[in-house]
């Protein structure tokens, strides 16, 4: 298991997530930004903002998930 926050993941927070995988990290992010989006939180509004201007390119959000594959890989496991 590495933990990695909703900032390192392009977010605003310093919420921890915790996951085996890059893959799961990603989904639990995405429903934090989604549950986010809902009460309109004006910082992760501004991230998604930036995370969407980083997939308007056609490989940019390829690339940018590589790198945070690259980060998580180079976390230390916890117990």
């Amino acid at each position: 298991m590495k933990q990695m926050t909703c900032a390192e993941l392009g977010g605003s927070c310093e919420l921890v997530f915790t996951a085996s995988t890059i893959e799961e990290m990603a989904v639990m992010a995405q429903q934090h930004g989604m549950e986010m989006f809902q009460v309109q939180d004006a910082s992760h509004l501004e991230a998604m903002q930036n995370m969407q201007k980083i997939m308007q390119t056609p490989d940019g959000f390829q690339k940018w998930f590589e790198e945070k594959k690259k980060q998580f890989a180079a976390l230390p496991d916890i117990d």
